[in-house]
């Protein structure tokens, strides 16, 4: 029986069926290349798991309107747990095997297989093609920057992509203010019709803790995603002989089609039903919680289109206190 590994964990969230069977496989990968180490999942339905021995799936219940920000429960759960976690979403693959210890992981903080600054990212959200939600997502974090007095050092500020990274604790409370402000923010972008983008609030309560983001290689992880291993094959560094299996495997489990066995599932795929139900419901527990008042509520932005002119009063009022921002 190999050693329970102490050190590290891995974790994700899965939910819904093409989810939970996408985190199979990845439970799978763990037990065959990180055998003895545990893989933490967020997840709906925990008995879906429970085949899986090295696997600590944990009822959750969804809080946003989408499920992006709720990764940090999964991530929370985690650090509970061990000194430090991988976090990587439920459609990835580990491919080769992991070492017991790596260097990299232990040095506290936030490392990165990808990341780039936030000014970087939002380089072009001028342009006449920049989607209206990289718009929004732009000006929601240039307020918050500024209400946190971290606008000075935006420039500097790395945003994090959030499909593979891993925290580690230091010896203070970093982490707990970390998570703390993670949860304001979710609170924030999704009253704000920002739903997703949940590396911009990675990185702005990192920051704002006090806690080091860098990028990293990550030496010891070798893993598939179906989006980066496209830009390895137009790269050469790949071939998709070598990972159909994978490319396969994802495929057929996340693009097969659901049976519609009901009017009510027809309305909710033409008109997103439950997105918006979802929507109401969340804006009337802040409302209910006290997390935001009614003026709040009634002041929100109905579409995305406000946030053009929201930035361009941002950028004519620079001078201006910054309200309604979580602290």
């Amino acid at each position: 029986m190999n050693k329970q590994n102490t050190q590290f964990c891995f974790c994700t969230l899965a939910v819904g069926s093409k989810y939970r069977k996408l985190a199979v496989l990845l439970a799978q990968d763990i037990d065959k290349y990180s055998s003895g180490t545990s893989l933490i999942i967020a997840t709906d339905k925990p008995e879906d798991f429970s085949d899986y021995p090295q696997v600590l799936a944990f009822k959750y219940k969804m809080q946003g309107v989408k499920y992006y920000h709720d990764k940090r429960f999964a991530i929370a759960k985690a650090l509970s747990l061990f000194n430090a976690c991988i976090f990587l979403d439920c459609d990835m693959r580990i491919v080769e095997e992991v070492p017991k210890e790596m260097a990299w992981l232990l040095e506290p903080g936030i490392s990165a297989r990808t990341c780039r600054t936030m000014a970087k990212k939002f380089a072009n959200v001028a342009d006449q093609k920049t989607p209206e939600s990289l718009i929004q997502e732009f000006i929601l974090s240039k307020k918050v920057a500024q209400a946190w007095h971290l606008a000075a050092g935006w420039l500097n500020i790395l945003f994090v992509h959030e499909y593979l990274f891993s925290v580690t604790q230091g010896s203070g409370e970093e982490i707990k203010e970390f998570l703390r402000l993670w949860d304001n923010l979710a609170n924030y972008y999704e009253t704000n019709d920002c739903h997703g983008g949940e590396g911009n609030a990675i990185s702005l309560a990192a920051t704002k803790a006090g806690i080091p983001i860098r990028w990293s290689n990550m030496p010891g992880i070798s893993f598939f995603n179906n989006k980066i291993e496209m830009i390895r094959i137009q790269k050469g560094e790949s071939s998709m002989e070598e990972k159909s299996e994978y490319f396969k495997a994802h495929d057929t489990i996340l693009f097969s089609q659901q049976p519609i066995n009901s009017f009510i599932d027809k309305l909710n795929r033409k008109f997103k039903l439950q997105f918006l139900y979802r929507k109401f419901w969340f804006r009337i527990n802040n409302l209910l919680s006290g997390k935001i008042s009614v003026a709040q509520l009634n002041n929100l932005p109905t579409t995305i289109k406000l946030a053009k002119y929201a930035q361009n009063k941002l950028e004519s009022n620079q001078s201006k206190p910054i309200e309604k921002i979580p602290c």
